[in-house]
């Protein structure tokens, strides 16, 4: 790579990057507002919070690195030509070739990048966070079980806690179980506190009445209790396993399954999508390169440039949905992804190896 190759390169893989923190954090930042309920109103750690917040950042790089590749592209070259630095490059005797490769390069990283994520960081992130998700939903009973709700942990079970005190037991509870529709139960006790043992949750209750209603000889049973323990586990049903979902599966466990419609347009997601990193990175090539130094700016063409990645991001959203219907929008998938890369790698050919610097100068200076 010579200089002024590097030039350019530095300038957009540093913009690149900053825009890619910029973007991410503060996507990251209000998905993460999502899962402060878990801290504020059902009592998990705040090492906890952060570990599911850092799963799910993967997800957010991959949709904006594309976008920060084409913000810091058209950036960088939009510079370059209001400062006239890309008029003295082609004086100099570089072709439209040299000076679209940075642009070019750091597409290609940005696609390695992708891939890397698709094939390995996203599935593994998703899985880690679904996982706990679902042991949290299915183990944790303090993070089920919210103050001043009634909390339906099953459709056969509902718990009713009035508030937590400072030690964080629960104090005012009401729980019904209707497992058997025949012999509804209701719980109340003054306070209990929930434990979690190797058998599941339980929650252990003091100063409490049981009271279980026969429907068939609509007869009342009451006992008032000084200690009673339920087990949440055992009432509920909790499931041990779950079905790993498509966004959870590596490159492998696609392939194995190619009969499986929603799974083969998860793979051909994966295969497409980092393509874009080259697409984004040549639109604003293809729209800020060829034609003529304008000494009015380059507004109209950075517009046309915003346009073309708009509309090719429209245009994928539209195909991802409709190939969750029919399988026969793929290939058009892989043409809207690479289809503007292709476009300015011709342009670029077709304008010649390099053009004579008296006459560049001499366009330069109309």
């Amino acid at each position: 790579m010579d200089r002024l190759t590097w030039y350019v390169f530095r300038q957009a893989l540093m913009v690149t990057l900053s825009v890619g923190v910029i973007f991410s954090a503060a996507v990251w930042l209000l998905q993460s507002l999502r899962l402060v309920d878990l801290i504020v109103n059902r009592g998990l750690s705040f090492g906890l919070f952060l570990y599911l917040a850092v799963l799910i950042l993967p997800r957010f790089v991959d949709v904006v690195l594309p976008i920060a590749i084409f913000t810091a592209i058209i950036f960088v070259y939009a510079k370059l030509i209001a400062e006239s630095e890309l008029v003295v490059m082609r004086a100099s005797g570089m072709s439209q070739w040299a000076l679209a490769k940075p642009a070019m390069i750091l597409g290609v990283a940005g696609m390695i990048v992708l891939y890397a994520m698709g094939f390995y960081f996203l599935p593994a992130s998703n899985r880690a966070f679904k996982d706990l998700q679902f042991e949290i939903r299915n183990k944790f009973a303090a993070a089920l079980i919210q103050e001043g709700v009634f909390n339906t942990l099953s459709d056969t079970l509902m718990v009713y806690v009035k508030r937590r005190d400072s030690k964080g037991d629960l104090i005012g509870l009401l729980i019904e179980n209707t497992s058997d529709k025949d012999k509804p139960i209701t719980i109340s006790a003054e306070r209990g506190a929930l434990v979690e043992t190797s058998d599941g949750p339980h929650i252990l209750m003091v100063n409490g009445v049981r009271q279980q209603y026969d429907r068939l000889s609509d007869k009342l049973s009451s006992l008032s209790f000084k200690s009673y323990i339920l087990d949440l586990a055992e009432m509920r049903n909790v499931p041990t396993l779950r079905d790993r979902q498509p966004d959870e599966l590596y490159l492998s466990e696609l392939l194995g399954n190619l009969d499986n419609p929603a799974l083969y347009v998860e793979l051909n997601m994966r295969l497409a999508g980092p393509l874009t990193a080259l697409s984004m990175a040549a639109i604003p090539i293809l729209c800020l390169l060829p034609g003529e130094f304008n000494r009015r700016g380059q507004a109209r063409r950075i517009l046309a440039a915003i346009g073309v990645a708009l509309t090719m991001e429209i245009v994928d959203v539209g195909l991802t949905n409709l190939s969750r219907s029919t399988t026969a929008v793929m290939p058009f998938i892989y043409f809207n992804a690479i289809g503007p890369f292709l476009a300015a790698l011709w342009i670029t050919w077709r304008s010649g190896a390099r053009l004579p610097s008296e006459f560049i100068a001499r366009r330069a200076v109309r």
